[in-house]
């Protein structure tokens, strides 16, 4: 880093360059306090016909200096560190994930323990794994050959084996790759990167295999006991690699690279930096969320344990088909409150696939993409529940009653009961109409069990922040929580032991200005109380087959926290798997009304009057 003295730190530039469109902010120290003060964007300029992306950076600053009045460029460069209070930044950082971010494929042993360890380390460092290679996959020689050569990803991790294990099966998926001699899709005069992270004793065979035709980088084993995963040395290399290779192949990155006073990081890495910072510095578990229009990133930190999924086929436009493909019409339609056949459903889907830019134009429009959204997120968090588990094949001191249980390793460490916030980001959440509709869409798509905050990025700027973290720490947050972070309020869900009928759940009571608020709520019932974020003394009573997270019939006495919508106290009913349950179309609008989602007309028949916001 350039920078050498941190606490002179007064005015940062953050700069992330997305496929489409380039956001930069600018933050300055105001006070003794890091915030936002301007923001500024312009479209992409790393395709044709322009062909570098330092265009693109260069006119979103321009639109910053308009709005901040701060001479920032000097004939197309940086003005930095600054030589005045409106002359120059101090710092200037980015991320990127033009030209399709960093691409890569994974291959280990054991598909369900080293594969999977390999595929955690690429997907922590910001990676789209394109495809898990492992020996025990079922395919073929030449089908993985083939698919390698198919690919062409930007970089391959290699693992298998624990320290001083059989070094054969790793040395022979070695063999598949250098058979398929594999080119990259950037800079085809390069050789492509493979970073070899598994069992030690097999790295003489692996340099015999892949040194020659291969930018081969070694590094310490992903899994060097059983009981252990050393992921850190795998993201770290695969960030240097992504600077020198991928990015340093792209159009007019290089130079950028040039401007920066940090290393550039991928966009999807410089989120899970920032969450991570979240759990670690408040000491809570989070889950967060970035639902975009072809992808939905999904992140956890829980323990401790930092983990990143990627649902590539589920966003909410160009992969907005897949949405429904996925979970199908029913799934849809049942968050509708209003009825609608499946041909004129996926029309309108498929229009959406087609026009990705567009926006809803009516409320029937709003209220589907909404529904679909609710999908999207809850089947990218299906899948990163599955993903985010404990380690496989790990050998553990078992009790009788353990193995009357069949309790193993690889269970999920996403535990909903430990979950305290839940921070959710893209345009469908970040720019929804109402605060409350972000704050539902989420409670229905996450499930939450027992108390948890919910909150939105406001206009999307935790990749910068991110970054920013790496080598500010408190600069980073203090945006975070003061400019970035809109808190919603907090969501009480129960566990109930009865999946149907009509019966009293808990009791609440609270005092917030100078109010007493208490109530029972039954089942299928949804209260909405508006709080401020600030902190309230709660008691929760429940009743015997009820359960809000310290027991069944346990009560509870705590602190819990309001927002823009409030403190949600939510009785609706779930089925075994968790699925909420939707009595009727009637009880799903008493829901919307009461959450200020939407407001019904009863008079009227045309759904179209009958919603307003």
């Amino acid at each position: 880093m350039k920078v050498k003295d941190i606490k002179n730190i007064k005015s940062i530039l953050a700069t992330d360059c997305g496929s489409t469109t380039t956001k930069a902010i600018l933050i300055q120290k105001i006070d003794g306090i890091f915030q936002l003060t301007h923001r500024g964007e312009a479209p992409t300029t790393v395709e044709e016909p322009f062909e570098d992306v330092t265009k693109g950076v260069i006119n979103s600053i321009i639109e910053l200096e308009e709005l901040s009045g701060i001479k920032i460029l000097d004939k197309n460069k940086i003005i930095t560190p600054s030589l005045e209070d409106d002359l120059g930044i101090d710092i200037y950082i980015s991320t990127s994930s033009a030209g399709g971010g960093l691409q890569m494929m994974v291959a280990g042993v054991v598909k369900s323990m080293t594969a999977e360890s390999a595929q955690r380390a690429a997907l922590g460092a910001g990676s789209i794994v394109m495809d898990v290679l492992a020996s025990n996959d079922r395919r073929l020689f030449h089908e993985k050959v083939k698919r390698i050569r198919d690919l062409r990803p930007d970089m391959i991790l290699l693992s298998g084996g624990i320290d001083g294990g059989t070094i054969s099966h790793v040395v022979k998926l070695a063999e598949v790759l250098e058979s398929a001699n594999p080119k990259p899709r950037l800079g085809l005069e390069f050789k492509i990167p493979i970073i070899y992270a598994g069992n030690k004793n097999a790295r003489n065979e692996i340099k015999d295999k892949l040194e020659k035709n291969t930018d081969l980088q070694i590094v310490d084993n992903i899994r060097p006991t059983l009981e252990k995963e050393n992921l850190q040395p795998s993201r770290d290399k695969i960030h240097d690699l992504f600077m020198e290779h991928v990015m340093a192949q792209a159009p007019g990155y290089e130079k950028l690279m040039s401007w920066t006073d940090a290393p550039i990081m991928p966009t999807p890495g410089a989120v899970g930096e920032i969450i991570k910072q979240i759990a670690t510095e408040n000491k809570i578990s989070v889950v967060g969320v970035d639902i975009g229009g072809a992808t939905t990133d999904v992140f956890s930190v829980f323990k401790g344990i930092f983990n990143r999924t990627v649902s590539a086929n589920l966003g909410m436009s160009y992969s907005i088909c897949n949405v429904l493909a996925e979970s199908g019409y029913d799934s849809i339609a049942r968050w509708l409150p209003f009825e609608i056949d499946d041909i004129d459903l996926t029309n309108r889907v498929a229009n959406k696939m087609i026009r990705p830019t567009t926006i809803p134009q009516s409320m029937e429009e709003l209220i589907i993409e909404q529904s679909l959204a609710r999908e999207a997120l809850s089947l990218s968090f299906y899948q990163h529940k599955q993903f985010a588990v404990s380690l496989k094949g790990v050998q553990q001191e078992r009790t009788i009653s353990d193995a009357f249980r069949q309790s193993a390793s690889g269970k999920t460490l996403v535990d909903m009961f430990e979950l305290d916030l839940i921070v959710g980001s893209g345009g469908v959440l970040s720019h929804a109409p109402r605060r409350s509709q972000s704050f539902l869409m989420m409670v229905d798509s996450f499930k939450p069990l027992g108390i948890t905050q919910i909150a939105v990025d406001s206009i999307f700027m935790m990749p910068q922040l991110g970054v920013l973290s790496s080598i500010h720490t408190n600069a980073a947050l203090e945006v975070f929580e003061r400019d970035c972070l809109v808190r919603l309020g907090s969501s009480v869900n129960p566990i109930s032991k009865r999946k149907s009928g009509n019966f009293n759940l808990f009791e609440y009571e609270f005092n917030y200005e100078n109010k007493k608020y208490s109530g029972l709520i039954k089942s299928n019932e949804l209260k909405l109380i508006p709080v401020k974020y600030e902190a309230v003394k709660i008691t929760l009573t429940p009743k015997n087959d009820v359960d809000l997270g310290n027991g069944y019939g346990q009560k509870i006495h705590t602190d819990i926290f309001g927002g823009e919508v409030g403190i949600l106290f939510d009785g609706r009913l779930r089925q075994s798997n968790n699925q909420l349950i939707i009595p009727n179309k009637e009880k799903l609008k008493e829901w919307y009304d009461e959450v200020k989602v939407l407001n019904f007309d009863s008079k009227s028949n045309n759904i179209t009057k009958k919603i307003n916001l």
